[in-house]
């Protein structure tokens, strides 16, 4: 086969409707997902220039038969949640004979299950994915390439986002760093990415942006990184200097948001930095208000301190927190689920992402539990699923009746709205640059009117939400409105939830 007929169809295999696809409310704005995928247009940029490359994103278009049979390759990135649409995919490349080659967390954690696919290159693609291209072109290529090392990010190229439409996504994706300094019981980060942050370089990141930038994207991009701020001095002294000075110059036309420890709290420095920058939002895996389950999970950064305390000094920064909350651990009280929904409430973190505690295949817990007899298989990759793949110490029935009504309360329109001016009160806005006024923005603005002002469940708050936010924060009107489509896609995720049945888990 000549180097230059090779063709690749690059496949991101469906991602199914979950917590953070915001499917509900991207409708509002005519998006057909939330992000492209990272990983596949930056295998692309490894691939030899003249090789004739596609990408299919199966979570807004269809995966015709016709793009499989033009392919001589299918290459596969995915997550642990898209199993399902992977083998639907797989099955449709062996019918096909189309050779498929495969990476990704799913295939890194589990290449067992996939004999099937012809090639599997694991880990990270700096490293595995150089010598499989050398030996597919000397005609010798293995069915694994797997590597220890970790590498370093400087080999990262920049994504191929020509083949990318960035009109049919909400947001955009970049990377900083991989891996994170902690190692919590549940978490399989420091297995995929290590326990030693590595971090890219500032000319690396601004030539990230101004990819982005010239292609003419403007609105939000978010920072896929493990734990953003595993290297704070780097950030303090490089990176974030460095963004704020390009955000300036182009009059802010991004707004960042990423993942984060709640050590953020406190550092007031990094905090104003983020800020500045055009940080609006963060991730943080608050996990429980139990200090005993914190402990179990050796949750470390969470240990000893205000939590509470800690959420309202981000909000106060200007940067909204979005928590992770789990339910399950061995130390949880029969009081967790009320304490959970006490804190939620109290903290105004609108986007609480409550999950069922799972095991990772290979983290700790997952060996842990195993040792005791009480893993019942894997984990869907959907945290919210109503889904464990362990015996819970408090029994499944007491697990999932607890989850549930957590979920139904703060996704009621009630609590939801309180927490939403929770965070209005506690939100001190940094933003810097006059908010663009888009025409898509006043085409959501009259679909919520109707479909959540008139036909909507909770219409009577909606409207006490819009009134209340003109006369006490008329600036962020515009925030107020946003946050009412993402509890419209929260409430009906929720309603799905109480319909999942009550199943015997056995070992």
């Amino acid at each position: 086969m000549q180097k230059g007929n090779v063709k690749v169809l690059l496949v991101y295999p469906e991602y199914p409707s979950t917590f953070w696809s915001y499917k509900y409310a991207l409708r509002y704005f005519g998006k057909k997902a939330l992000y492209p995928p990272l990983g596949l247009p930056t295998v692309a940029a490894m691939l030899p220039k003249e090789w004739r490359k596609k990408l299919v994103d199966m979570s807004m278009e269809t995966l015709r038969d016709d793009d499989l049979r033009w392919a001589d390759y299918v290459f596969i990135s995915a997550m642990v949640a898209q199993r399902k649409s992977v083998h639907e995919v797989i099955e449709r490349c062996r019918k096909l004979q189309v050779k498929i080659v495969a990476g990704g967390p799913l295939f890194t954690s589990d290449p067992e299950t996939f004999a099937a696919v012809d090639h599997l290159v694991l880990n990270e693609a700096e490293i595995t994915l150089p010598p499989f291209l050398s030996d597919l072109d000397k005609g010798c290529a293995k069915h694994i390439y797997s590597s220890p090392e970790w590498p370093d990010l400087s080999q990262t190229l920049l994504p191929s986002w020509e083949l990318i439409d960035f009109r049919k996504y909400a947001s955009l994706s970049i990377q900083y760093s991989r891996g994170c300094p902690f190692d919590c019981e549940f978490c399989d980060v420091v297995l995929l990415n290590g326990n030693r942050p590595r971090t890219k370089s500032r000319a690396q990141i601004l030539a990230e942006l101004d990819a982005l930038y010239n292609r003419g994207w403007r609105g939000s991009v978010f920072f896929v990184d493990d734990n953003f701020i595993g290297n704070k001095r780097k950030l303090k002294t490089e990176i974030l200097p460095a963004v704020i000075e390009w955000m300036r110059q182009r009059k802010f036309p991004f707004s960042f948001s990423t993942q984060v420890s709640i050590n953020l709290a406190d550092d007031e420095e990094l905090m104003r930095l983020m800020a500045g920058a055009g940080f609006r939002a963060v991730f943080v895996g608050i996990e429980s208000p139990n200090e005993e389950s914190l402990i179990e999970a050796d949750k470390v950064p969470n240990l000893e301190r205000d939590l509470l305390g800690c959420v309202k000094k981000i909000h106060n920064h200007g940067m909204e927190v979005l928590g992770g909350f789990v339910v399950g651990f061995d130390s949880d009280p029969p009081s967790i689920f009320e304490s959970q929904i006490d804190f939620i409430q109290k903290s105004g973190i609108v986007t609480a992402m409550v999950s069922l505690l799972i095991a990772p295949r290979g983290t700790r817990l997952y060996q842990r539990l195993k040792k005791e007899n009480r893993i019942v298989g894997d984990i869907s990759g959907d945290n919210t699923d109503c889904t464990t793949n362990l015996i819970p110490r408090m029994g499944y029935k007491t697990l999932l009746d607890g989850y549930k009504n957590m979920i139904h309360n703060i996704y009621s329109p009630k609590p939801y709205y309180e927490r939403c001016k929770i965070l209005l009160t506690d939100y001190k806005s940094q933003r810097t640059g006059a908010p663009r006024l888009q025409l898509v923005y006043l085409t959501a603005l009259l679909k919520s009117i109707w479909f959540l002002g008139v036909k909507g469940e909770g219409r009577k708050y909606y409207w006490k939400l819009l009134a209340w936010t003109l006369l006490r924060r008329p600036n962020s009107f515009w925030y107020a409105v946003y946050l009412q489509f993402t509890g419209a896609h929260f409430h009906q995720v929720a309603e799905g939830y109480a319909k999942t049945p009550i199943l015997e888990l056995k070992p």
